[in-house]
């Protein structure tokens, strides 16, 4: 039995104002531990690292894309930040789907050598290639997990960049919730949200998940240009995209964190 996991589930996004918005649609999502990958890779039939299989991870998918290894990518980040690790890194994130993928949002749940939570890596990426991450020392040590951090980077070409994300996550375990609500000066503007089931990552599993979502990775690119379309309708004005943060993570320091 390993770590790793697959969780199935729902996404939703909800925008309260200008004009209300609104969608929801079944995902699926793996938890993996980096440590485990190249087991996974052996164990696995329909799952690859770094190779084409029904469901596959890459790690040039991930961070600065480059072949050093994701979880010494973490780590460097938590050193330069003074974060304790050394323990478990594990990522939750959509697969590939028979190569093709796309991760508006991936979570790096940090470990200490203890096993207690030490922070958590947000991994933004935009429909644009571009990527960057919030990296926030976790203060709880079990339950839920709240977090925030200032915008630094552009996501929607609907959204303005003076903004503020309060996170809010359920580890995963049996369960894994992530809620992402962007707030500006009038309160909350949208919310998004995932919750899932977990599985065994198995062949059975992968196969039962893809029978169920055969065209996720496309569904939800399809969905993000279709939903733009229909706020686009609904009046709402583009931003012009700034130039992507110089610094690749944004840290927030563990003095502006407070325990949940």
């Amino acid at each position: 039995m390993t770590v790793s996991g697959l969780y199935s589930g729902v996404t939703s996004h909800t925008r309260f104002r200008p004009r209300g918005h609104r969608l929801r649609y079944r995902i699926f999502m793996l938890l993996l531990d980096l440590d485990e990958l190249t087991a996974l890779d052996g164990r696995l039939r329909l799952f690859g690292q770094d190779r084409l299989r029904l469901t596959s991870f890459s790690q040039r998918d991930h961070l600065d894309g480059s072949a050093t290894p994701l979880k010494a990518q973490v780590e460097a980040h938590l050193a330069a930040a003074g974060i304790a690790h050394g323990g478990p890194v594990r990522l939750l994130c959509m697969p590939r789907i028979l190569g093709g993928v796309f991760n508006p949002l991936s979570v790096y749940f940090c470990h200490r050598p203890d096993g207690a939570l030490s922070a958590i890596l947000y991994e933004v990426s935009n429909t644009f290639g571009e990527r960057h991450s919030y990296l926030i020392p976790a203060r709880s040590q079990g339950g839920l997990v709240e977090q925030s951090a200032p915008k630094a980077f552009y996501v929607s070409p609907f959204m303005d960049m003076d903004l503020a994300y309060a996170f809010r996550i359920a580890p995963p375990a049996e369960d894994v919730s992530v809620t992402v609500d962007v707030h500006d000066a009038q309160g909350r503007l949208l919310a998004a949200n995932f919750a899932g089931t977990r599985s065994e990552l198995t062949d059975a599993a992968i196969w039962r998940a893809w029978l169920s979502h055969p065209l996720m990775t496309l569904g939800v690119m399809a969905a993000i240009h279709w939903e733009a379309l229909k706020i686009w309708r609904k009046g709402e004005k583009l931003r012009p995209r700034p130039k992507a943060p110089t610094a690749p993570v944004t840290v927030i320091p563990a003095a502006q964190v407070s325990a949940a």
